[in-house]
């Protein structure tokens, strides 16, 4: 091989430069411990400004709040325990992986893994793995537990890089957010808010609760196939030089899977179907408890609105749906003797999360401040404003939106808290130009999935690192966006493109759905 073979491209370099800096930043704890301090200080240079702002959902006066008063200080010792506690991450990770505790280290999930590879080609893994972190979506954050964790196991396990495995699964999971054939809950509540934003300039409209369920759905084969190209050809020749020096122990083997233990299996399993089966008979009735008032019309009792008990219950179903092929697994194979070695899987599961519990008390500790001094807000509206007043042409201003809602995504996390409060600014201001609400949310809908993969400020960022230290020790925060940042870049690109071409080729966004007003 020639020497100008052998050097990096300048992308690589870039990414090199991107992983060296970002970790000779502290450790991921203190880092969020820092950014909290100055928060805390910039909210104090900040509170005496005024920005001229309403809050657009209020009317109140937008304001940057002091954290560094004494009643704020006081308010954060006083809720410090609370706002840990309440960190929404914590609870669904903490409560799903007791339960993927068991299926795992009963050996039911490794088990399957084995089967799953025997028929899978080999070149197939990746597709296959982006598109399983897709569907993941319709069970909420289900996605980040099981499907992010999963990838590094099947890499692994096929003989190559887990790091890649982990990093297409949360391209899938997270990059790919709105990218879903399969209705979820996300789907009526990020719409409720794109209607009411409309219902400002036109009170009488009504929009489909699924508007962009076309788009979204052809969408995933988009997110599929481009994850599939970087994964493979960028991100993972990237890795070949990444040590993995995790615990072996806690490393899946490629052993042939024994006759008793193929049997124990295919009982796990078939117990799980058979709880499905029973939850199925439970929902379908119109008047199951399962069932909530839709979030369009309260007279209809739905099983996908967000409020719905069905929704509401994704991680403990998570939690029984994994322990039970788990027990049934570990009885049948001779692995459990006693009630205790489910205990003991329990307890191995949560040593593992010792880590991440110390990094989520700081994450929301920091998140906590940022969301209370306002900061994030009057940057989204600033920038909404901005653009507003570049009175771009509507293909260039859909391209601003994608671009300002991934910017925006970078300092505020929830999908559904940012559109609340650009919605009502981007949705009349488009109304005006002739471009329908639903045009509008599909565009804001790509911006903020592309750029949740490369931002701490998602909740779950730890939680991937610490998937990541499980095979490669010295993982940080730049080693994780140092892989990210090609997905982010390549599926803001391509995805924006395809918004474009599909919009000028007219294919529907959605039934019901449009791509001008009136």
């Amino acid at each position: 091989m020639s020497t100008e073979a052998a050097k990096p491209t300048l992308f690589n370099r870039f990414l090199n430069a991107i992983e060296k800096s970002g970790n000779k930043l502290p450790d991921p704890a203190i880092l969020f411990l820092y950014l909290m301090l100055f928060v805390w200080v910039l909210s104090a240079l900040l509170a005496p400004i005024d920005f001229g702002e309403v809050h657009p959902l209020t009317g109140a006066e937008l304001r940057v709040n002091s954290l560094l008063t004494g009643s704020a200080l006081a308010n954060f010792l006083a809720t410090m325990v609370t706002t840990f506690t309440g960190f929404a991450p914590l609870g669904i990770v903490l409560v799903a992986m007791l339960g993927v505790g068991v299926a795992e280290n009963s050996g039911w999930i490794d088990a399957g893994l084995k089967k799953l590879l025997n028929v899978t080609p080999k070149m197939l893994l990746t597709p296959m793995l982006i598109f399983i972190a897709i569907v993941s979506h319709t069970a909420a954050d289900a996605g980040y537990i099981l499907v992010i964790p999963l990838g590094g196991v099947i890499f692994y396990a096929a003989g190559r890089h887990p790091l890649a495995g982990i990093a297409a699964a949360f391209a899938g999971v997270s990059g790919g957010f709105s990218a879903n054939f399969i209705p979820s809950a996300i789907d009526p509540l990020i719409m409720s808010f794109t209607l009411e934003a409309a219902r400002i300039l036109d009170p009488e409209i009504a929009l489909n609760p699924l508007n962009n369920i076309y788009f979204t759905g052809i969408s995933s084969i988009l997110i599929v196939l481009v994850g599939w190209f970087v994964t493979d050809k960028i991100v993972e020749p990237r890795l070949a030089k990444t040590v993995v020096d995790g615990d072996e122990e806690a490393m899946p083997q490629m052993e042939d899977v024994s006759d008793k233990e193929s049997r124990a299996f295919w009982m796990g399993f078939g117990a799980m179907i058979l709880g499905i089966v029973g939850l199925i008979a439970w929902a379908i009735p119109a008047d199951s408890a399962l069932r909530g008032p839709d979030m369009v019309d309260p007279n209809v009792m739905s099983l996908t609105s967000f409020n719905a008990p069905l929704m509401q219950a994704i991680v403990p179903l998570i939690f029984i749906f994994l322990l039970i092929p788990g027990v049934v697994y570990g009885v049948v194979s001779g692995k459990y003797s006693s009630s205790k070695d489910m205990i003991d899987n329990m307890s191995k599961s949560m040593q593992s999360m010792g880590y991440y519990i110390v990094m989520a008390f700081f994450c929301a500790l920091f998140i906590d401040a940022f969301a209370t001094s306002n900061i994030g807000l009057l940057v989204a509206l600033k920038g909404a404003q901005f653009l507003q007043s570049l009175a771009l042409p509507g293909q260039i201003t859909i391209v601003g939106i994608i671009i300002l809602s991934a910017s925006v995504n970078l300092l505020v996390g929830s999908a559904s808290a940012k559109w609340a409060l650009i919605a009502p600014i981007f949705v009349p201001m488009l109304m005006q130009l002739g471009i329908s609400p639903d045009l509008t949310q599909a565009a804001y809908r790509v911006g903020d999935s592309v750029s949740n993969i490369i931002t701490p400020l998602l909740p779950y960022f730890p939680l991937v690192v610490v998937f990541c230290q499980r095979y490669v020790k010295n993982t940080g925060i730049g080693t994780l966006i140092s892989m990210m940042i090609p997905y982010s870049i390549i599926f803001g690109i391509a995805w924006t493109i395809f918004l474009l071409v599909y919009w000028w080729i007219g294919i529907p966004l959605s039934f019901e759905a449009s791509y001008v007003y009136p």
